[in-house]
């Protein structure tokens, strides 16, 4: 089910009863959304302070998009991670290293450094580089 749920890292992850690492995430979308993800969660349902809670054992970044699937689980929608490890297997090398690091840094929302040739400090550099 398409949703527009938002799961955003919330807090320091821990180590269940069971020993797994437990990511903790903070629930966000519309109404109708909310309502799908809470009906989703069941008996698992969680808030903390109003806001509703997501937990998971897979890292899926600071930020992610949720999806409740057909048989009504919630899960990360990592789609477009998958997009960009099969343009990177693509390439692969050194421009498969540097558009792997670009997508990433662009799809967990941080500024990734352009690739970008010097700009000439006037006309005269132009010219001569000619």
């Amino acid at each position: 089910m398409k949703t527009n749920l938002i799961a955003k890292e919330h807090r320091s992850p821990y180590t269940s009863k069971n020993g797994n690492t437990t990511f903790v995430y903070a629930v966000s979308g519309n109404e109708e959304s909310l309502k799908a993800f809470k009906d989703a969660q069941g008996d698992y349902y969680r808030e903390e302070n109003g806001t509703p809670l997501w937990f998971t054992t897979r890292f899926v970044g600071e930020r992610a998009p949720l999806v409740i699937t057909s048989k009504g689980r919630v899960i990360a929608d990592m789609s477009e991670y998958k997009k960009a490890e099969s343009l990177v297997k693509q390439f692969g090398g050194n421009f498969g290293d540097e558009l792997a690091r670009q997508t990433i840094a662009k799809l967990q929302g941080k500024a990734s450094t352009p690739v970008s040739a010097p700009v000439p400090s006037s006309t005269e550099d132009v010219e001569d580089a000619e």
